[in-house]
């Protein structure tokens, strides 16, 4: 046989391979709830299986798209050939594996299994990519790195190197974006002497206008369309529970950017209060609205009713709820309504809620000042 029908014959079976791929990977993208699809899936997983480590980039660009159930066969079959390639010795195709990493367009829960994958054929390689993963939009991948960050900065602190460990908490606390891990860091940075501003760093909105108290007798507050939702006259005056109420400017200063109703007018029961703010936007942008908040609540973005809960006391936590948004250019609005219910006991006094706009990721947007946002919706 000469070289020419040599090369056409090696042409035709790495065609035939990745077809067969393609095919057996279409397979497993097909399964769906109840069964369906599963035979199939099951002969393709058994197939797939058997591929080469080299495989592997093709496998994790299965993953984009997919369903739950079809990530689940996908990661699976990954497993299998990573386990079966490094007990024959063999290496994984790290650099494949890292370009795909490293493209922030793939599906998140595959490019956390591609760091993975990374970890298990070279911990070392792994180790030295976290430091470009700090900002990274998938939460798994960005937590991660934080916590590696958290632990160095924690052994640095035992090793007595006070002034490096500062400087490692205070880099982590840039990037943290999980109340878990923002807790770990502020206590032993407040330990240093180092000042945390959690207002700035976390994006609280903390400037509001307010408005209360109307009624919530017997929880029928919730539903009723009180004034504010139906005009936002700023010197208007309303009947209120006790008298007649007007908007008032109010400030938290709570470090956790708390809007605390029992601060702006007293512990109050079976109530309803408004809050209103205005975010400046210096583009349009994707957008989350994340609200913490254990009373009753409802949000109006931009005049329009966004989404609410009516439930009490059940807990509170940073970016309890995540609406998605579209920031406009210029001027957006917030109005805010919570209710409060009947319970006097002392763990049901909060009447308050804590909100920050972010980027999908969770990244902080903060309200640019009114000129430029002004200019950039006119533009």
């Amino acid at each position: 046989m000469n070289r020419t029908a040599s090369s056409l014959l090696l042409a035709s079976a790495l065609t035939s391979s990745a077809a067969d791929l393609a095919s057996a990977l279409q397979s497993l993208r097909n399964v769906a709830p109840e069964g369906q699809g599963n035979p199939a899936a099951t002969a393709a997983w058994a197939e797939l299986s058997k591929s080469s480590a080299s495989d592997l980039p093709a496998l994790l660009s299965a993953m984009n798209g997919a369903n739950d159930l079809a990530r689940n066969w996908i990661f699976a079959a990954a497993d299998t050939i990573t386990d079966r390639t490094l007990k024959a010795g063999s290496p994984l195709p790290l650099p494949a594996l890292a370009d795909f990493l490293l493209n922030t367009s793939h599906d998140p829960r595959a490019r956390r299994l591609a760091f993975d994958l990374i970890a298990r054929g070279d911990a070392a390689t792994a180790e030295n990519l976290l430091p470009g993963l700090l900002d990274d939009p998938s939460t798994e991948l960005r937590r991660e790195a934080v916590q590696r960050l958290i632990d160095r900065a924690s052994k640095t602190l035992a090793d007595g190197r006070k002034d490096a460990a500062s400087v490692l908490y205070q880099q982590a606390l840039v990037f943290a974006r999980d109340a878990d891990q923002i807790e770990a860091l502020t206590k032993p940075l407040k330990d240093l002497g180092r000042p945390v501003d959690l207002v700035q760093q976390l994006g609280f909105l903390v400037n509001w206008k307010v408005i209360g108290p109307f009624d919530n007798t017997g929880g029928a507050g919730f539903e009723k369309a009180f004034a504010p939702e139906t005009e936002l006259k700023f010197d208007a005056e309303y009947d209120g529970k006790e008298g007649k109420v007007r908007w008032k400017d109010f400030e938290s200063a709570h470090e956790m950017g708390m809007v605390d109703f029992n601060k702006a007018y007293a512990p109050l029961k079976e109530v309803t209060g408004y809050a209103f703010a205005e975010f400046h936007s210096d583009a349009p942008r994707p957008a989350e609205i994340r609200i913490g908040c254990k009373n009753g609540w409802k949000v109006w973005y931009n005049g329009a009713y966004l989404f609410g809960r009516d439930e009490y006391h059940r807990g509170a936590e940073l970016d309890q709820y995540k609406l998605p948004i579209q920031l406009r250019p210029g001027r957006n609005t917030l109005l805010v309504k919570l209710t409060q219910n009947e319970q006097k006991e002392d763990w049901t006094i909060e009447w308050e809620f804590q909100l920050r706009i972010t980027d999908p990721s969770g990244r902080v947007i903060r309200s640019a000042p009114a000129g430029a946002a002004h200019a950039a919706a006119t533009r």
